[in-house]
């Protein structure tokens, strides 16, 4: 395949590299299609202050002639498998969000250069697998083509599915159509939720410090760690809650970058003036992203997880947004809420001369086949 010799790709490997292409970045996600908070440049520098000490960057920066046409932030990161540790070069998302991919205007002619270049370049990894590609919305199968372009022959799945709230119409319209059941359950929790105090939602949705509305209001932010101490997240010893002390540190640094973009929207239950259910969510043009929520596990507040998401998304369809993620997997206890389920892609490849990488795909195509035959 030929491409425009005009085209080349500028490869950077550190912060300090990255510093001077921060308004190039900035330019070029406010020009992606479904851009969320996990693209910004902000978030790849603190995400990269926290985990890339184990990691190597390689951000692939698109240009054709001086002019900017996107940028592909690629990691890898060395991840434990049945065949053994293996270097993959991916996303940064890190299953913190649910979709992720290249940012900019032209998608198609990025990936395509970035692939590329990967092609081009000596290979320090065992498989490139790119996770959580948003089959249902922006990719349109760009990802799988521009691989096969490139002869980076990929194998394609299904990655993690999320529960989606669409908001086609009035909150009225979206009410009408959950079960009675449901709609009766939610009146009665926060009926007796009531007989303790009066039942408030407490929302903050920044603009941002190009507006001057900047206050991070950490109050918030702690009572939301606070609550996941007391919630099932506060016994899990690992992981990414939001209570983990591995992770709180990163997600206070995310708060205040999202504070700044005016992308962050944290969302309280108070009863009788005490925060007794949490959702921290990010939010962009319409679009919202549950990143972790919870709820006293104290009997007395039975219920409180419900009547939040209940109380978060009717102000969220009166207030305009038209689209709520409520996050990966776990769907049986969203089921209630989502409007529809969406998958999100995977695509790797594994190279021929990739020993830990061949026996990865077959091991991997084995436990296909095996479960296709159960």
């Amino acid at each position: 395949m030929t491409f425009d010799a005009q085209f080349r790709v500028l490869e950077i490997n550190s912060v300090a590299g990255l510093l001077p292409y921060r308004f190039v970045w900035r330019g070029l996600f406010a020009d992606t299609a479904d851009a969320s908070f996990f693209q910004t440049y902000e978030w790849f520098v603190c995400y990269w202050k926290h985990f890339g000490a184990t990691q190597r960057m390689r951000v692939l920066l698109v240009l054709h002639g001086d002019t900017a046409v996107g940028i592909v932030p690629f990691i890898i990161r060395t991840e434990s498998t049945k065949a053994g540790p293996i270097r993959v070069l991916t996303y940064p998302l890190h299953d913190w969000g649910s979709v992720y991919g290249p940012i900019g205007p032209q998608p198609a002619a990025t990936l395509l250069l970035a692939f590329r270049h990967l092609s081009e370049t000596p290979r320090d990894w065992d498989t490139l697998d790119l996770r959580w590609i948003d089959e249902a919305g922006s990719d349109h199968g760009r990802t799988g083509n521009a691989m096969a372009l490139t002869g980076l022959s990929p194998v394609i799945a299904d990655w993690k599915h999320s529960a989606i709230v669409e908001f086609d119409g009035s909150w009225e319209t979206y009410w009408a159509a959950r079960k009675s059941h449901w709609r009766t359950n939610c009146r009665r929790n926060e009926r007796r939720l009531a007989t303790m105090g009066e039942v408030r939602l407490v929302r903050y949705r920044p603009v941002g410090s190009a507006s001057g509305d900047d206050d991070p209001r950490w109050y918030l932010f702690e009572q939301c760690i606070e609550l996941a101490r007391r919630s099932w997240q506060g016994d899990v010893a690992d992981g990414t809650t939001m209570s983990h002390e591995a992770i709180v540190n990163f997600l206070r640094d995310s708060h205040e970058e999202a504070v700044r973009l005016g992308m962050v929207d944290v969302c309280l239950l108070e009863v009788d003036g005490r925060a007794v259910a949490y959702a921290y969510n990010y939010q962009f043009n319409g679009r919202v992203f549950g990143l972790r929520m919870g709820h006293d596990r104290d009997e007395a507040f039975e219920g409180a997880g419900t009547v939040l998401m209940w109380k978060m998304l009717q102000d969220s369809a009166n207030r305009g947004d038209h689209y709520v993620d409520l996050g990966q997997e776990y769907l049986e206890c969203k089921r209630n809420w989502l409007t529809k389920v969406v998958s999100s892609g995977r695509a790797t490849h594994y190279p021929a001369l990739a020993l830990r990488g061949q026996v990865l795909r077959l091991k991997r195509w084995w436990d296909r086949r095996r479960s296709v035959q159960a």
